[in-house]
């Protein structure tokens, strides 16, 4: 490839987070995709993009798939690179998407992980006996309240919760915002929270937007968030590895199972395609087919 090939996947790279206003973390995601793609090309010695055919994507996919890569990681560059290929086009730079008929080999169907609203009661009882335990409570409750991802859960700032409306604003994926409600448990936590934010360190000297606050006034990460969660399940007695994400799954699969709303749990997830918020009723069959197996008189042989 010479260098105004390489230099189409930087301008690429520059229009998804300037125009698109993606994540950091979904761009260096696509650079390293197409980094893959482009060494691929380079060893096949494809002198530009435009010479780049279907038959070339099929080979590179079939490369990942010999070299060890996941089904489902050979599918996010796939995904890349038929974003690549359709930015190419409307750049007057390419005539076709050879990418576009490509697919990854089926992988295993992986289910998210839950915890149940046994274990989510047991996860979030417990007592708080300072300002950072009141955080981390008003944290997991809303978490689970209102199936926030990480993401969003960081960057909300004190405008975005309507105490008199029970609902958050929050700015999803792709820069799309949504309105989300929020529970009473989760509302009181925050109003608790709030009470202690004023107090910590340098709050006043330098006035901060957002919510959720560390211990020296700064904006919370998001990897100060996991380690709070996964510590809180330590010590609540939760077997299992707790991760911010897994609230938004247990969030999902409880509002489906109560109320088989599928696309009232796609509006609050804040999910464009409905396809990505059917893994939630694969979850919910779980749960049926235990209750079956447990009472059903033909249901099979049990040990």
């Amino acid at each position: 490839m010479d260098a105004a090939a390489r230099e189409w996947v930087d301008r690429f790279l520059r229009h998804l987070r300037s125009e698109r206003r993606v994540s950091d973390h979904t761009v260096s995601a696509y650079r390293q995709d197409l980094k893959a793609l482009l060494a691929h090309c380079e060893r096949r010695k494809f002198p530009s993009w435009g010479a780049v055919g279907n038959g070339e994507i099929r080979a590179f996919a079939a490369a990942q798939h010999a070299g060890g890569l996941a089904p489902r990681s050979i599918q996010r560059r796939l995904s890349a690179a038929r974003t690549f290929f359709s930015y190419l086009q409307r750049e007057g730079a390419g005539t076709q998407n050879p990418a576009l008929e490509v697919r990854a080999p089926r992988g295993k169907k992986r289910l998210p992980g839950t915890l149940d609203t046994d274990q989510m009661a047991r996860l979030l009882a417990f007592r708080v006996q300072d300002s950072l335990s009141v955080r981390d409570k008003a944290i997991m409750e809303l978490f689970y309240s209102s199936g926030l991802r990480l993401s969003e859960l960081v960057g909300l700032n004190m405008g975005d919760v309507d105490f008199a409306d029970l609902t958050v604003r929050v700015l999803g994926k792709g820069a799309k915002g949504r309105i989300v409600p929020v529970g009473r448990y989760a509302i009181a936590a925050l109003q608790a929270w709030l009470n202690e934010r004023v107090k910590l360190r340098d709050i006043e000297r330098t006035p901060q937007p957002a919510l959720f606050l560390g211990r020296g006034g700064q904006r919370l990460t998001a990897r100060a968030v996991q380690l709070r969660v996964s510590e809180w399940a330590r010590r609540q007695g939760i077997s299992m590895h707790v991760h911010p994400h897994m609230f938004r799954h247990s969030f999902a699969t409880h509002l489906l199972e109560s109320s088989g709303d599928l696309r009232g749990v796609q509006e609050l997830l804040g999910h464009s395609d409905i396809g990505t918020t059917q893994i939630y009723t694969h979850l919910d069959f779980q749960h049926l087919a235990k209750v079956y197996d447990a009472a059903h008189p033909r249901a099979r042989r049990r040990p």
